[in-house]
């Protein structure tokens, strides 16, 4: 199987960095279900870059510490930059990040813009996971991984249109990634269409244990012969939805499969370049539920 090389992100423990990854194959991976418990939590360490990488990221987003977490729900608003290069990337995601043993398994949900994975500048809905954070993934449909519902309104690659317009109007989706309390799976579902549509799940193999992280990100990766792209709406962030990107009506799931309003002080910020990029507070909003905004215009040297 040749996947080929695609520009993506990857979070080692909260390590920073981006990667050049090839896919790999789900049915290698060794689950083991008496390793399906909760282990004890490893440091996570967080740093901007990979030595030696010829790849930048920077990220602005609110996490979890470790701990027992079951999934995440939120409205995702959809920017577009149609002036983003080929060597450039950036968007949002839900992720979790569930440790296995010695290290981290990943798998999350985004909306991105890609002219290195898709030849072109849409917005699209992105899928990847990898079963060791410090080894190669898979994203959307290369490999066997994610598994996509049958007749789900969006699609791992889809294009996803209009995007907000700076000023006028601001579009979203509202998208989950939860444990499933039947089948363990990690399931992903659109919110915004009337009634909740399933997109597909992750198998329980890709994250099968406790404790996790769980995470709401912007971000953006590019070579380091480039400056950075812009995040969010390409502006510094403030509380006007149509002109900042955000993250609102936050939700955490409990095990039983039931959101709930996530506890402020379980949240932690992280922002790895304030001169390029910011994310406000966390914190409750009326008509908003839970948000925050975060984004910036980039231009990001190294």
């Amino acid at each position: 199987m040749d996947c080929g090389y695609v520009l993506i992100s990857i979070l080692l423990c909260f390590s920073c960095y981006v990667t050049l990854v090839r896919s790999v194959d789900a049915d290698n991976l060794q689950t083991n279900e008496k390793n399906a418990t909760h282990s004890k939590p490893l440091p996570f360490k967080f740093a901007k870059s990979q030595d030696g990488s010829n790849i930048i990221s920077h990220y602005a987003m609110w996490h979890t510490q470790p701990g027992n977490f079951y999934g995440l729900r939120a409205e995702i608003s959809i920017w577009g930059y149609p002036e983003i290069n080929y060597s450039q990337e950036s968007g949002a995601s839900i992720q979790i990040y569930c440790q296995d043993g010695g290290h981290f398994n990943l798998i999350e949900a985004r909306f991105h813009v890609s002219p290195s994975l898709y030849h072109n500048r849409d917005v699209r809905f992105f899928t990847y996971w990898t079963n060791d954070s410090k080894l190669p993934g898979c994203y959307n449909f290369q490999c066997p991984g994610f598994v996509s519902a049958s007749g789900a309104p969006l699609v791992p690659g889809q294009a996803v249109a209009p995007p907000s317009s700076y000023g006028q109007y601001d579009h979203y989706v509202r998208l989950s990634l939860n444990k499933d309390p039947n089948s363990g799976d990690w399931v992903v579902y659109r919110h915004d269409l009337g009634t909740p549509q399933f997109l597909g799940y992750f198998p329980v193999k890709l994250c099968p244990t406790m404790p996790l992280i769980q995470a709401l990100t912007g971000f953006v990766n590019y070579f380091n012969t480039t400056n950075g792209p812009p995040m969010g709406s390409g502006h510094f962030p403030d509380e006007n939805d149509r002109k900042y990107a955000y993250f609102k009506h936050i939700k955490k799931y409990h095990s039983n499969g039931h959101p709930y309003d996530p506890i402020v002080a379980t949240m932690v910020p992280f922002n790895d370049r304030r001169d390029c990029y910011k994310v406000t507070d966390f914190q409750p909003d009326i008509g908003k539920g839970y948000v925050f905004h975060y984004g910036g215009p980039g231009g990001c040297i190294g």
